[in-house]
């Protein structure tokens, strides 16, 4: 293998070490798990797909479109479920890195047939014939306004679709040697990564034209990426590193930040947190771009990963060109809230969770698994029916292929509230002269829900307001009280009352209830 850097005429995606790098310790197909740290979750799947993939594009409908450079195909993946979707799209000769347009299509550069292709994500099918770029276009990035840019590596140039037509818009625009990655910043302007010349030149889209001197960067730019903060990322072959770009001053800031060997690819989330796909070590370094550092240790892939992009639901998606796969990086859940947090014992309280990485999530309230689990496309926010539990504290745990967290005591199981009814039989007994026909007052508590008696319950007996006693409801919910000791006051109060407080049983709350009774000569 050449220690030089690459020449024009040599393959696009052929890897080059310069001085001071070593090649991959695993070959193809291999990884090394070792490095990982216990906090960060691996490549959880690996998807098979075409010949030596390169490219990664998200459609609008969140769906995966990988360029497969060997087998001159394009494939489907969709991103919840990590399965392809239909068969291979044709396109042109080794297609590279593709990107989807606002309009929701894809634009595939053929590196091999000097080609874009244009598929239709809402069909996956090639829409018209193949648009005629410069030699060997490598990167198209598109443009608020219905523009992609196209990168040609041979060339020397960026060429300009119009997404309505389809068709090349004005001349190529020259840039460094070597142009292959190329992102837009916030305020419009193009960033041209040259990896021939070590350079990144900036191109202003309203005017098409070249703003400034081309900005030196690490060596071998490959790809480029924008932060939320506004800020280019330039991944750099030959050294190892990534190049931080001010998109507003176009300077450099700060002192590179070292990855892994050979980052060919980068992407960064809407979380700001960035990924390298580092193809001679076959792994993805992390790094928060609002601090320039990085996180943990690097995750191991497939072999050969040469590009990476973040899905909305959070997900990294790491295209490993040795391996004909891609690989999936899913992190441990995070749970933040949950709506309501209480319902009934019997179960079917809908519940909301909000947290990221969610996608893929099943859940469990109280050891029991819940129902109806449904979960956004950004991974953010899922729903689910409670199962019936116990009343009392339940700990909610949400499970997916990246790990697992729990909500201790996230979600409180109630006892429903039943009504209840007391009946009190009137005293048997005659007035003059006195005499009890019945020795017993007796109180009948009744769930008014179930309609069922309620046994073992304390009902009070008191006559005029003053505590006679006490008597436990039997398994017919009936309470008896002997009248013979308190027969004269009964009759000089013309009846008793009788008195449930309320109780909580294993299944249910029941409110007080109370009763009169007269007194009945029969």
């Amino acid at each position: 293998m050449s220690t030089s850097v690459q020449s024009p005429l040599q393959e696009l995606l052929a890897t080059a070490l310069l001085p001071g790098q070593v090649p991959s310790a695993a070959g193809a197909g291999e990884m090394s798990r070792a490095a990982a740290p216990a906090h960060l979750f691996l490549a959880v799947t690996s998807i098979p797909v075409g010949n030596n993939p390169v490219g990664l594009a998200i459609a609008p409908s969140s769906d995966l479109y990988v360029a497969n450079s060997g087998s001159a195909n394009v494939s489907a993946i969709n991103t919840t479920t990590d399965t392809v979707i239909g068969g291979p799209i044709g396109v042109g000769g080794t297609p590279v890195w593709l990107t989807v347009a606002p309009n929701g299509n894809a634009y595939v550069p053929n590196s091999g047939s000097n080609t874009v292709s244009v598929i239709d994500t809402t069909t996956n099918t090639v829409i018209g014939a193949p648009i005629a770029v410069g030699n060997q276009p490598a990167v198209v990035a598109a443009v608020p306004g219905g523009r992609v840019y196209v990168t040609n590596f041979a060339a020397n140039t960026v060429t300009v679709i119009d997404t309505t037509t389809n068709t090349v818009v004005g001349a190529p625009i020259a840039v460094g040697a070597q142009p292959v990655g190329i992102a837009v910043a916030p305020n419009g302007n193009a960033y041209v990564t040259n990896r021939g010349s070590n350079t990144v030149t900036v191109i202003n889209t309203a005017t098409n034209t070249v703003i400034g001197a081309p900005i030196p960067v690490g060596a071998q730019p490959n790809f480029v990426a924008i932060a939320p903060n506004g800020n280019a990322y330039v991944a750099n072959i030959g050294s190892n590193t990534v190049t931080v770009i001010n998109t507003i001053s176009n300077t450099v800031v700060g002192a590179p930040i070292a990855v892994g060997n050979q980052p060919w690819g980068i992407a960064v989330g809407a979380d700001g947190m960035a990924y390298t796909s580092n193809r001679a070590a076959n792994n993805v370094t992390v790094f928060d771009t609002a601090t320039n550092t990085v996180v943990g240790a690097p995750i191991p892939v497939g072999a050969g990963p040469i590009a990476v992009t973040v899905a909305p639901n959070n997900k990294v998606y790491v295209s490993n060109i040795n391996g004909n796969n891609v690989s999936v990086i899913q992190f441990d859940p995070t749970l933040t809230s949950i709506v309501p947090n209480q319902g009934p014992i019997a179960g079917g309280t809908m519940v909301t969770i909000t947290g990221t990485n969610l996608t893929g999530a099943s859940v469990d309230v109280g050891g029991n698994p819940a129902t109806g689990v449904t979960v956004n496309a950004t991974g953010t926010q899922l729903t689910f029916v409670t199962p019936p539990g116990a009343a009392g504290p339940a700990d909610v745990t949400v499970t997916t292929p990246g790990g697992s967290a729990t909500l201790v005591g996230g979600f409180t199981y109630l006892l429903p509230v039943h009504a209840t009814t007391l009946t009190a039989t009137p005293a048997l007994s005659k007035l003059f002269p006195p005499h009890v026909y019945f020795p017993f007052l007796t109180a009948t508590l009744t769930d008014q829900a179930t309609g069922l008696p309620v046994p073992g319950q304390t009902i009070v007996f008191s006559v005029g307001g003053n505590l006679m006693g006490t008597a436990v409801t039997d398994a017919q919910g009936v309470a008896r009280f002997n009248e013979t000791v308190i027969l004269v006051y009964i009759l000089a109060n013309g009846g008793y009352d009788a008195s449930f407080a309320g109780a909580t049983t294993p299944t249910a709350i029941l409110s007080p209830s109370s009763a009169h009774a007269g007194v009945v000569e029969p």
